[in-house]
């Protein structure tokens, strides 16, 4: 039981499966007691399927699943004939670009990219006297530098982000952070299989009654 958990939202039920490896996190005593039954009924595979868990436990809502996928010891460098951009500035979390980017992006997608939440600096592509793209990351338990990637709605397929998030996964590399990428969308999935992220694990949270 761990009510305070960032695993899912507040109030939620959060699983996370890495390898064979599973770690559930619940708000209340009771719906330990519902989850740890759902656990011991389920292979490994199926505790992050929606489907296969709402089976054996019955959930109110569900986020995900999404995939957890982890950086190397050196990012890629960026591939000959990449598209050009203005060099990577870093700029306050809360600056008005970064916050301009966020408004234009939309609330779906903003809240997907949980650029809004970051604890770093927010490593930023500019191109005509704004920010098109950025990154950064929140520091989780166990020396973990969550990943936040965003990129302009008009500007995307231009391998910006990727620009953006090599300059994150650096800086959490320069402090001693494991990088993390967690995605459900497929081009967010693309972009950190660029950046030489593994896919090791998955990521999945419901509301319990």
């Amino acid at each position: 039981m761990a009510p305070d958990s960032r695993f899912a939202p507040p109030g939620w039920a959060g699983i996370v499966t890495l390898g064979t490896a599973t770690v559930a996190t619940v708000p209340t005593e009771a719906q330990a007691t519902a989850l740890r039954r759902a656990v011991a009924a389920l292979p490994t595979p199926a505790l992050t399927d929606p489907e296969a868990l709402a089976a054996v436990l019955p959930f109110a809502d569900v986020l995900g699943p999404a995939t957890l996928a982890y950086a190397p010891e050196a990012v890629p460098e960026a591939p000959r004939g990449a598209p050009e951009a203005e060099d990577i500035e870093q700029l306050p979390p809360d600056h008005y670009e970064v916050r301009s980017l966020l408004a234009a992006a939309g609330p779906a997608d903003a809240g997907e990219s949980g650029l809004a939440d970051i604890t770093s600096p927010a490593f930023t592509v500019r191109e005509g006297g704004r920010a098109v793209a950025a990154a950064g990351y929140v520091l989780w338990p166990a020396a973990t530098a969550h990943l936040c990637v965003l990129t302009a709605p008009d500007l995307r397929g231009r391998g910006l982000a990727r620009r953006a998030a090599a300059a994150a996964v650096a800086h959490a590399r320069s402090a001693r952070l494991l990088p993390q990428w967690r995605a459900r969308p497929a081009a967010s999935r693309r972009v950190a299989a660029a950046l030489g992220f593994h896919e090791l694990g998955r990521q999945l949270s419901v509301r319990l009654p």
